[in-house]
């Protein structure tokens, strides 16, 4: 049995736990308990999957939000929370939808007021993807956000009264079927928790585990957990320390990761640890841009770790001064052409013969650009050379020839 965080009696109502638990060490491999890892998901999503499994997961207790299940070891989704004012339905969705076609899964939306969670009924009604409300210091938001169609409730327990307030949130997703997130940061720990043990990942530890124990006992077991922090290394000894003791999906994110650049180099530095580790049921990369690129840069660390397939992989090289054609507009040009491509398909857009055919032969189609022309190959095989402004469009029409007739042999 994994050791467990210290954590005594939290503030506010929530639940005493045992005080004589030796302290929270980090464990002397990285992987977690190894009864709790699978190799494969075994439980099936209920729904067309573009998840693939290479990493192995650990296994958390399955729950659902919306017609969506995570956790039992199920490849993370994608969560990102838009920008927009909620109140402003239509302009809310539009963005939902654009999320939605970057590949997130679930979209948070900020409820600040009771007039943004009358939205919800439109928002939540209207959306492709789970909507879940984000609500922060009055629970009665929370609730009323679930009785007008919210698929979720992200709730911090030390800012919103404390365990009695928790309680009700919890009794109203009970009774429309809807997901709770137990939401810690380290801006705003349980007083008691930090108290005895300070400001990091062993308090943050504690503050969610007193919640968790709360709901556990009054039978609610359809939730999640996040334990966020502005710090790589505090996000990733906090979730690792969470793994150890709970079979809580956990939610996973470096907040206030910063803009992009910035931000995507921290997210991935620990979410790509934690997710290697088998670590994490839903992930978010906050950025300090639009959430189009939040939902696309999950993606694209969820399909660096094999998490995900699906749609279109792109392979480039950094250019140098061989290369002869604008390379990054081609990218884009490509990226553009074939942005509806749902199916696995990787292509190869090198800036010159050196490492252009070597590339192609590892990828469905490829080009090696030339001085203002390119050789395009397909699985390796050289089958014209091209001047630049035609390059985009044969690789589209190339493309989708392939995946037709390979469609057509399965």
């Amino acid at each position: 049995m994994p050791e467990r965080c210290p954590s005594g009696a939290l503030s506010a109502g929530f639940p005493s736990l045992p005080p004589s638990l030796p302290p929270c060490r980090q464990p002397k491999s990285a992987a977690p308990a190894p009864e709790r890892i699978s190799s494969a998901a075994r439980v099936p999503r209920d729904h067309a999957s573009p998840y693939c499994q290479s990493v192995p997961r650990v296994i958390t207790r399955v729950i659902r939000i919306g017609p969506l299940s995570l956790g039992g070891g199920l490849p993370p989704l994608v969560q990102t929370m838009t920008d927009t004012d909620t109140r402003d339905a239509e302009a809310t969705l539009l963005q939902i939808g654009r999320c939605a076609e970057k590949g997130a899964d679930i979209v948070r939306v900020a409820v600040p007021d009771a007039a943004s969670a009358a939205a919800l009924e439109r928002v939540a009604g209207g959306s492709p993807v789970p909507v879940v409300a984000d609500v922060h210091f009055d629970w009665r938001l929370a609730v009323l956000s679930l009785k007008a169609g919210a698929a979720g409730v992200r709730v911090n327990p030390g800012n919103i009264g404390g365990g009695a307030e928790l309680m009700k949130v919890a009794e109203e997703c009970s009774r429309t079927g809807a997901c709770l997130r137990v939401g810690v940061n380290l801006g705003s720990l349980d007083r008691d928790a930090e108290a005895r043990l300070g400001r990091g990942p062993e308090a943050m530890c504690a503050s969610a585990e007193g919640a968790c124990a709360l709901l556990d006992r009054e039978g609610f077991k359809n939730f999640k957990v996040s334990l966020k922090a502005s710090g790589v290394g505090d996000t990733v000894r906090a979730a690792r320390l969470f793994s150890r003791i709970s079979d809580v999906p956990q939610h996973l994110g470096v907040t206030e990761a910063g803009p992009m650049v910035a931000g995507i180099a921290k997210s991935a530095v620990a979410l790509g640890a934690l997710l290697s580790e088998g670590i994490g049921d839903t992930i978010r990369v906050s950025l300090t841009a639009p959430p189009e690129a939040e939902a696309e840069a999950g993606v694209e660390i969820l399909r660096a770790l094999g998490l995900r397939k699906g749609g279109v992989e792109i392979v480039s090289c950094p250019t140098c001064a061989r290369c002869r054609i604008d390379l990054p507009s081609l990218i884009e040009e490509v990226k553009r052409r074939l942005a509806d491509v749902k199916d696995p398909l990787k292509v190869a857009v090198m800036g010159c013969v050196v490492n252009g055919p070597g590339e192609a032969k590892d990828a469905d189609l490829g080009v090696a650009g030339g001085r203002k022309r390119g050789r395009i190959f397909v699985k390796g095989r050289f089958v014209s050379e091209l001047p630049f402004a035609e390059l985009a469009p044969a690789l589209e029409e190339l493309a989708r020839g392939f995946l037709k007739e390979k469609a057509g042999a399965t």
